[in-house]
């Protein structure tokens, strides 16, 4: 196990940064009056950046994850972007929106237990 841990550090240190892009291409967006402002915003700039470091970090993951944990655990970010979201640009985090995240975190803690 302990031959993974650089294995699962760089998988949830992707995710994490994935995050950063995701809310990084949010702030991008905001306040932009079309397209072309959108896409030169230093925001939207780096948001994209972060994926592509995302994506190395995830590339050192699956060389010893297999896919069929590594790719699931990737849904971790959609919780941690539904949550940042309600509290920094107070999105509704509806009932419905809270039991898809239980179940989210739910399947991927019984994909690695198991």
């Amino acid at each position: 196990m302990t031959d993974l841990l650089p294995s699962y550090a760089a998988l949830f240190g992707g995710i994490l940064v994935a995050v950063c892009g995701q809310l990084l291409l949010r702030t991008g967006v905001q306040g932009t009056p079309d397209m072309m402002a959108q896409l030169m915003s230093p925001y939207t700039i780096a948001g994209v950046g972060f994926y592509g470091v995302s994506a190395f970090m995830y590339l050192f993951a699956i060389r010893k994850i297999p896919l069929s944990l590594a790719y699931p655990s990737v849904a971790v970010s959609y919780v941690v972007v539904a949550v940042v979201a309600h509290f920094f640009w107070d999105e509704p985090l509806t009932l419905g929106k809270l039991g898809a995240i239980a179940l989210i975190l739910c399947g991927v803690a019984l994909l690695h237990r198991f």
